[in-house]
């Protein structure tokens, strides 16, 4: 079992810059790609971003694309989304997800993914 705890979330400014971290427990914790999603009030919960097992290859969502950077440190069972240039339309319960999966394509789809933190809420005010 791997148990992912984020943090980071809060209140800002259109325009500002937030870090999202997720802290995960587990064994063979660079065994495992993750991913960051999200879900608005009301709607889906929707791909956000991704990082492989070395942190080599990401994957970003059309919408965050130039403007959030993921990363993770595996000696410190750590994943990160740095985010700037936030929007109002970023408003969202951010979620962070493991996976043993490894195509591209899986890795934006949340059925692939086999645990996930409880959320941390992120909102952008304009």
């Amino acid at each position: 079992q791997v148990q992912l705890v984020e943090s980071g979330g809060g209140a800002v400014q259109a325009g500002g810059s937030l870090r999202l971290s997720c802290a995960a427990s587990g064994r063979a914790f660079s065994t495992y790609n993750f991913g960051w999603f999200r879900q608005a009030p009301g709607k889906e919960r929707e791909f956000v971003s991704a990082v492989t097992w070395g942190g080599a290859s990401t994957h970003y969502a059309d919408s965050v694309k130039g403007r959030f950077d993921i990363s993770r440190d595996n000696d410190k069972n750590m994943v990160y989304l740095q985010m700037s240039n936030l929007r109002s339309e970023d408003t969202a319960v951010y979620y962070c997800a493991a996976t043993l999966a490894y195509l591209s394509a899986y890795l934006r789809r949340e059925e692939k993914y086999d645990y996930w933190g409880q959320g941390t809420r992120v909102t952008v005010s304009s």
